[in-house]
């Protein structure tokens, strides 16, 4: 289990308050990080990693400070999609130029990275860590029969908010025919999951809401599963299923999605897609056999790329390239 930064010996842990302009979504939204310039003279370091975001009034000051002073500035963020219009052609060259002004990003996925690029960064400078909340696996998954054992068990972990879609799961679980619809277990918890148990009740009454879990708790639940599906937007939880031996049903997004969810051990779906979802659990459903081997390898990927770890020796090897020294 990863240790909070409050338990690790040569970390230092500072809260700091955030002040939003408009909602994240809004056009018009910022951000206003109090505390930042303080913290930066008390720490004093050689180098600082910043969310890649011009949006984050604080972070130009603080990129300015450290100029001053002879550091070194990293970007880490999901990457710099096109902006439509006008305005967004405005906030795409100030956007460009602000990136411009870091010595390396870090992306969360190969389509940021290549975003990035496109803006103008020059490639040895742009680095890739997959987005990852589990260690490298070193304990094999228990082996699974080639068939089911009576119905096929579906996994959900995510916060119980809109936009992770849990609303679409239960519609399409409820849309397979009568063999293939399976059991399915909901963990997590937030604001929507009353509304959801109501609807559950309504469409689909073989779901069960396992509510919060951590730690054993939650392997038990991944290990429980054949399959593993997020409907809507996220990605860490679909890492944590890759760790325990499961193949995928997941919702493209932000573009971290299509890293870790290959043919080989998955099903990428379009979002809020309720027909393209039910044809998918419906093909995964199908063969237990298939699911097995894809689930063999999306645990190959968890051990060899997707996992905390090999997150690490990219923030690692960014580091020493911005301080001139050999990784």
């Amino acid at each position: 289990m990863i240790r909070p930064a409050h338990a690790i010996p040569n970390a230092h842990f500072q809260p700091g308050i955030n002040l939003h302009f408009f909602h994240p979504v809004h056009p018009l939204y910022l951000c206003w990080q109090l505390g930042l310039i303080r913290w930066l003279g008390a720490w004093q370091p050689q180098v600082l990693i910043v969310e890649a975001n011009p949006r984050y009034l604080a972070t130009r000051l603080a990129v300015s400070w450290m100029r001053q002073r002879g550091g070194k500035i990293i970007g880490w963020g999901l990457g710099a999609p096109p902006l439509r219009g006008v305005s967004g052609r405005l906030r795409q060259a100030e956007r460009a130029h602000f990136l411009q002004g870091m010595d390396a990003v870090i992306a969360y996925s190969r389509r940021g990275a290549e975003q990035y690029r496109l803006a103008g960064l020059p490639p040895e400078r742009v680095f890739i860590a997959l987005n990852a909340v589990a260690r490298r696996p070193t304990i094999t998954p228990p082996p699974k029969p080639p068939s089911f054992e009576g119905k096929p068990k579906l996994l959900f972990v995510g916060r119980l908010q809109a936009r992770k879609r849990v609303d679409l799961l239960l519609q399409a679980c409820a849309a397979l025919p009568a063999h293939r619809q399976p059991h399915l277990a909901i963990v997590g918890d937030g604001p929507e999951r009353s509304a959801l148990e109501a609807l559950a009740a309504q469409l689909y009454p073989a779901a069960r809401f396992l509510g919060d879990r951590r730690g054993a708790a939650l392997s038990e639940a991944f290990f429980w599963a054949d399959l593993f599906v997020l409907p809507g937007t996220g990605g860490l939880a679909v890492q944590q299923a890759m760790a325990h031996g499961l193949p995928l049903v997941v919702a493209e997004g932000d573009g971290t999605q299509e890293d870790m969810v290959q043919p080989a051990n998955g099903w990428l779906v379009p979002p809020n897609d309720l027909t393209t979802l039910k044809q998918a659990l419906d093909e995964a459903l199908s063969d237990a056999a298939r699911l097995r081997r894809m689930g063999a390898e999306s645990f190959r990927l968890a051990v060899e790329a997707v996992n905390v770890e090999a997150m690490a020796e990219t923030f690692d090897q960014a580091i020493h390239c911005v301080l001139g020294r050999n990784a």
